[in-house]
């Protein structure tokens, strides 16, 4: 064992009692390593995936609705049903997988996850009847919902407090990257010059399959969290997953670790009931909860209200073709892949309540002057998709800040639940409630109508950055121990140096 792992091994029965533990320290003092890139392509490339899956089904809605295409189905159906099929699956994932993934583990989970959504993905692909092609949009849903608590609970347990806020945003934000891919790639696909009607839609999805296997090839090597391990009563599995990465980060650093900084005594817990789970989230964290809620809510209907009717605005206002509204969406989704991607650092150095609240408010703002922009008649084509991608440069910093906030400002028991309950609450509204307010304000080709869309997530966006400039916690650089002590404290005994008393909602 190495110096820096000289702390007394974690071990305790397989079941009960307690058990003192440096391994949350250990693992906030490593140096960013190669270790911690396996992590973050392991887990965080399946968003590409989802913005691919997402963009694609989008821009062949068309052609899925046309004679020859393979299937019988309208494109209406394919925005609506379908659409909010794989929300409704989403929501349903989020809170299934997240309740599992609380109790049996971050790593059994996101392989399993994957795994729903890659079959059902491919059943998408062989789709020959409207009814198949909605039961597997919904199943893909129910995959990438599992995703979002699984992986978040894993990334913010296993990358080190000096860096989790930039990389959660970047991870969260690599869903853009998919979208740019699936914006080309269907352009592509739908040629019918290259690939017959109704194989080039069933190729698109096809090729995600492929890509998902890679990424399932790769998160084997991915570890289980060893935060979940030694409150679940596998102390010692844990000490030996840290202690290996430590003596692997040695080797490649070519200097000893610096000690850890503090220990944590907990008793061992076989499972969270939802009662404590609801009580802790509600009951001892309100104001945490009013701000989850508030984030979540804010950037889903400010996101409605431009790339839910981006395609018509551009078609119905500026005689854009429909086939060539693509290219506009990969400019867009560039522009939200750069927020997160260069914003990202700011938020462990500047800090959350900064930079949350500014990246909400300022998006907010800056929707308010596009519609203005709008109304007043001044934008074209190409200067209305530059308001956007300067909107969403900074909206998309903030949307990932949400997923963020929720997985490191409860307690370690309660995490997975606690990002599924938000996620599911956020992406409802957004993709139930917003679509019924948005589809007739963007379709009407009335431009007053257009503008109130704008206006109205703006508002929406707005206000979650005031209530994060009261609300937010300060979370940057520390310990998610500190941040939220685990309902598993016992002893007077802190993580990271912490006083081990357990943390209330008190102003942060």
């Amino acid at each position: 064992m190495t110096a820096a792992a000289s702390s007394s091994p974690d071990s305790v029965p397989a079941s009960t009692g307690t058990i003192t533990t440096s391994v949350p320290a250990r693992l906030d003092r490593l140096p960013w390593s190669r270790w911690h890139w396996m992590i973050v392509i392991g887990l965080g490339t399946v968003w590409i995936l989802d913005g691919l899956e997402v963009t694609i089904v989008g821009n062949v809605a068309g052609r899925l609705a046309e004679e020859g295409s393979g299937l019988d189905i309208s494109a209406a159906q394919v925005t609506g049903v379908a659409a909010a099929l794989y929300v409704a699956g989403a929501c349903t994932g989020a809170l299934f997988f997240g309740w599992l993934t609380d109790r049996y583990g971050r790593k059994k989970l996101f392989m399993v996850t994957l795994a729903v959504y890659l079959a059902a993905t491919a059943m998408t692909a062989l789709s020959f009847e409207s009814w198949w092609f909605f039961l597997f949009r919904f199943l893909t849903g129910f995959g990438i919902g599992g995703e979002y608590a699984a992986i978040n609970s894993a990334i913010d347990e296993l990358i080190p407090s000096l860096y989790r806020g930039r990389v959660d945003l970047i991870i969260n934000g690599s869903y853009w990257l998919g979208a740019i891919g699936g914006a080309l790639l269907s352009i592509v696909m739908l040629d019918t010059t290259i690939f017959p009607k109704d194989l080039g839609w069933r190729l698109s999805f096809a090729l995600g399959v492929v890509l998902g296997l890679v990424i399932l090839l790769v998160r084997r090597h991915v570890p289980e969290s060893p935060r979940w391990q030694f409150i679940h009563g596998r102390g010692e599995k844990a000490e030996d997953l840290v202690s290996s990465v430590e003596r692997e980060i040695e080797q490649e650093k070519g200097e000893p670790l610096p000690p850890p900084a503090g220990e944590i005594t907990i008793q061992v817990r076989k499972s969270i009931g939802f009662g404590l789970i609801a009580k802790t989230v509600f009951g001892r964290y309100p104001r945490r909860a009013v701000l989850g809620l508030s984030l979540f809510i804010g950037q889903a209907f400010l996101y409605n209200a431009i790339t839910f009717g981006f395609g018509t605005i551009l078609s119905t206002f500026f005689d854009v073709p429909t086939g060539r509204t693509g290219y506009y969406f990969a400019v867009i989704a560039a522009g939200n892949f750069l927020g997160p991607l260069l914003l990202g650092k700011l938020f462990d150095t500047v800090g959350r309540r900064v930079m949350i609240s500014s990246t909400y408010i300022l998006s907010g703002v800056l929707l308010f002057g596009t519609a203005w922009l709008f109304d007043r008649g001044s934008l074209t084509a190409t200067t209305m998709t530059a308001c956007w991608c300067v909107v969403l440069f900074f909206a998309s910093a903030g949307a990932s800040s949400a997923y963020l906030t929720v997985s490191e400002v409860f307690p370690m028991e309660t995490r997975a639940m606690a990002i599924a309950f938000f996620y599911a609450l956020g992406t409802a509204a957004g993709g139930i409630s917003g679509p019924l307010i948005f589809a007739d304000l963007t379709e009407s080709g009335v431009v007053a109508d257009t503008v109130l869309a704008f206006q109205i997530g703006a508002g929406l966006m707005c206000a979650a950055g005031l209530v994060a400039v009261f609300l937010a916690v300060r979370a940057e650089r520390r310990s998610l121990e500190d941040i939220a002590t685990p309902l598993s404290v016992t002893g007077s005994s802190g993580a990271s140096g912490g006083s081990g008393t357990k943390t209330s909602d008190a102003p942060a």
